[in-house]
């Protein structure tokens, strides 16, 4: 692979997540939310178990002490909830309220419309999330 190639798929990649970015501001201040509560909030999926702070972190690619703030500012506005993790006593999960549940849906339904990834069709969004998966797998090599 030539590092022009490679570059112009990060910038790609960079470009679609400052357009989406630039294009959901407004409905996210609708909600009071911030890009950064709004990732943590989307990263949070009802469907699934309530994930641990730790685990939230390592969604986020964040430490401690930020996601503290975040989950602090998520808390307040009565989205989420944090509890004893009742597998593991010393550790905290967080939970969507209900508002936090219907929140999150109204803002995952009007961004994704704003993405310029809505533009693809079925077959190259199945393609686009085959190769963004295989690019995230862990590396069997560190370097």
């Amino acid at each position: 692979m030539t590092r022009s190639i490679l570059e112009a798929a990060v910038a790609a990649n960079q470009e679609i997540f400052l357009r989406t970015s630039d294009r959901i501001t407004s409905i996210l201040a609708e909600h009071g939310l911030t890009h950064a509560t709004a990732q943590a909030l989307w990263s949070i999926d009802p469907a699934e178990a309530p994930p641990s702070m730790k685990d939230l972190a390592d969604r986020l690619h964040c430490n401690a002490p930020n996601l503290s703030f975040v989950m602090n500012q998520l808390t307040s506005r009565g989205l989420v909830e944090r509890s004893t993790d009742p597998a593991d006593r010393r550790s905290r999960v967080v939970t969507l309220t209900d508002d936090g549940r219907r929140v999150r849906s109204v803002v995952i339904e009007a961004t994704l419309p704003l993405s310029p990834l809505a533009r693809l069709d079925a077959d190259d969004l199945l393609h686009l999330v085959s190769l963004l998966g295989k690019a995230l797998e862990p590396a069997s090599d560190p370097a």
